[in-house]
């Protein structure tokens, strides 16, 4: 169990950067997640850290020993990939045994080993098989086993769910995290699904573009986004966004968004002209009234536990609520979207910064959180 820390690592590619000077510590015992969405740098930052990739520039530290040059046999560090690479022509408990071998462990460790191991990941019946006579989830166990054995200092995963089907995905998230917990590893885990970053991460960064874009408790990326990238990258179905208007008129602030103006009682300012605002609504917020945005009901989604209501506003913006009873309205019915200060988030729309959140000081950019990078 020991800390990770990354010091402005960059690497660069012919074509482009791959990861543009990124800086995060991960504590001992840490289940961090790495989220993003595909080309962002999450998974070439996870292979810098293994070694498997060059740094061209910047430090990495495994327990405060710099290990930035160090070849990947050096490192102690364990992977698992999305592909498993599981050795075809072995059997399961060669293919456990292999990591061990090379460290040239004592052959009654290794049998022990081999054993609690496969008992607790619930393989012992797989041991003789091979990779291709074995399920998808069960390839999944035997590279978890496969990592786990040699008691790395830091464990890797590279979206090693996103082959599964969804129940076996959901099933294996909770096995990950119990295991985890179980081995207390220090654990850096690469996804762009971010249900498995909201359900498995102690603590989770956002990364766009080979940049930090946000780094927090999951709960924290989801209430506080630094902007509209992750506002909407976080929460299915995205947090909706609609043009709006800040103006001052008589000491009183007012957001208009369309034909409706509201009072913002909690913004203090003393701007004086109008500034453009795009307004963040997150679905669960939208509530319907006799006073608001006029909005047409066009699809509805009914997901069991939950109901989806698409409508579209005069202007074509789409707004989406989530409601948990059955849909009161039909199709092509009008109605109002309240907008309740208390529930909205605005960003500055020319760099898509947060600068309102109810319950924050001021309507000032240096009172709202800042992206890492």
């Amino acid at each position: 169990m020991e800390k990770l820390v990354l010091q402005d690592v960059v690497r660069v590619f012919k074509k482009n950067v791959g990861v543009l000077g990124v800086s995060l510590e991960v504590k001992e015992g840490e289940f961090f997640v790495i989220l993003g969405p595909s080309g962002c740098g999450k998974t070439t930052t996870l292979r810098m850290i293994a070694g498997l990739e060059t740094v061209d520039s910047g430090h990495i530290f495994l327990d405060e020993r710099e290990i930035t040059n160090f070849p990947p046999k050096l490192r102690n560090i364990s992977m698992v990939f999305q592909n498993y690479a599981l050795y075809p022509f072995m059997t399961v408990k060669d293919n456990i045994l292999f990591p061990l071998k090379i460290l040239k462990m004592p052959k009654s460790e290794m049998e022990q080993k081999v054993e609690e191991i496969g008992k607790t990941l619930g393989i012992l019946e797989l041991m003789d098989r091979k990779p291709g006579e074995i399920s998808g989830g069960q390839k999944q166990r035997v590279a978890l086993a496969r990592s786990l054995v040699r008691e790395p200092s830091l464990f890797l995963m590279d979206e090693p769910l996103s082959n599964l089907d969804a129940k076996l995905r959901g099933q294996m998230r909770v096995e990950l995290k119990r295991l985890q917990r179980e081995f207390n590893t220090t654990t850096v885990y690469v996804t762009h699904d971010q249900v498995e970053a909201t359900t498995l991460a102690d603590r989770a960064c956002l990364m766009n573009g080979g940049k930090i874009v946000q780094m927090g408790n999951p709960n924290d990326l989801y209430t506080l986004p630094v902007n509209t990238f992750s506002a909407t990258f976080l929460g299915d179905p995205a947090m909706n966004m609609i043009p709006g208007e800040i103006t001052v008129k008589d000491g009183k602030t007012y957001l208009k968004l369309e034909d409706f103006t509201v009072e913002m009682p909690d913004i203090h300012t003393e701007r004086e002209t109008p500034r453009d605002v795009m307004v963040g609504m997150r679905p669960e917020d939208v509530q319907l009234g006799d006073d608001g945005i006029a909005v047409e009901l066009n699809l509805i989604q009914n997901l069991g536990k939950s109901i989806y209501e698409y409508f579209k506003t005069q202007h074509g913006d789409n707004i989406v609520r989530q409601d948990v009873v059955s849909s009161r309205l039909a199709l092509g019915d009008r109605s109002m979207v309240v907008i309740d200060p208390k529930s909205i988030y605005l960003f500055e729309t020319n760099t898509g910064s947060l600068i309102y959140k109810y319950g924050r000081k001021k309507y000032q950019e240096e009172d709202m959180p800042k992206a890492v990078n």
